[in-house]
């Protein structure tokens, strides 16, 4: 019996340590947002497998008409970049980025270490419109979305054999200063009348 134990422990130990975990994080510039405003979202790749960010592919969604526009930026260490663009209404069709590494010859760029910043969108806001805005990083339609690779042996590691976890973020848009003002103002006057 004691044997039993120890080998279903051992082989519990085995599979937590065989896990790989990949995740795309997303963290805005700021959580509120005056109307007409602009803001950024950075978008983070991690892993627990690898040393540096390789490649990958993603999209993110929101549906809000309060987006006017978006426009994506890789990281410096990027080289190979695709950008589908803009599909209207908070919604951003794919971005597939990546990097040439072969250990001894090519190796991989600085920051493209697991945890580094893989770019950024920037979103403008519409003129007019407040409320809520919930960003959501999608898996992409290629074979992976995220892979990264062990900067000595050269080996690649993906989220087809692993765990993918996709962050989100919310935004408050909230009304412009001068919208305010006049809101205040109307106040005022209104308060005056009354007297």
């Amino acid at each position: 019996m004691k044997n039993a134990v120890a080998l279903i422990a051992v082989a519990g130990i085995a599979s937590v340590a065989a896990a790989q975990n990949f995740s795309l994080t997303v963290v805005p510039s700021a959580t509120e947002v005056a109307e007409g405003g602009t803001f950024t979202l950075s978008v983070y790749g991690d892993s627990d497998q690898g040393s540096h960010l390789l490649g990958g592919e993603f999209s993110m969604s929101s549906g809000s008409a309060l987006v006017d526009s978006m426009a994506w930026s890789n990281a410096a260490w990027s080289a190979f970049n695709t950008d589908n663009g803009y599909a209207g209404n908070g919604d951003y069709n794919s971005v597939i980025f990546g990097q040439l590494v072969i250990p001894g010859i090519f190796p991989p760029a600085p920051g493209s270490e697991n945890g580094a910043l893989i770019g950024t969108f920037q979103v403008n806001l519409a003129a007019a419109g407040t409320g809520v805005i919930d960003f959501q990083l999608n898996a992409g339609a290629g074979d992976f979305t995220l892979q990264t690779v062990d900067s000595v042996t050269g080996d690649l590691y993906d989220d087809r054999n692993g765990q993918l976890s996709l962050g989100s973020t919310r935004v408050t848009v909230t009304p412009a200063p001068s919208a305010l003002a006049l809101l205040g103002l109307g106040g005022i006057a209104a308060g005056r009348r009354r007297r």
